[in-house]
């Protein structure tokens, strides 16, 4: 008996990277795109390709990538004044 999937079509993912660039970095998560410039997250600035699209999303709000040893939490992308600590 086959199977067909019932929102053919659709996309499934809930997170993934759109793109990358000199600047910074694009991550698509839960219906909103976010850009993460280098200067603000130099985690990725030196990070290759591969770790960069090596990450996780648990419970639908924490981003992990665990070859980076990086843990973002979706709340610090969309209000970003609400966590004004910076890395140095």
């Amino acid at each position: 008996m086959k199977k067909k999937s019932k929102n053919l079509g659709n996309s499934i993912s809930v997170a993934e990277i759109q793109g990358i660039s000199k600047q910074g970095l694009w991550i698509f998560v839960k219906d909103q795109e976010f850009f993460l410039p280098f200067d603000e997250y130099p985690w990725f600035a030196k990070a290759t390709i591969n770790q960069i699209y090596d990450f996780e999303l648990y419970h639908e709000k924490h981003l992990h990538w665990p070859s980076l040893d990086v843990d973002l939490d979706v709340d610090s992308l969309k209000y970003p004044e609400a966590y004004p600590l910076k890395c140095k």
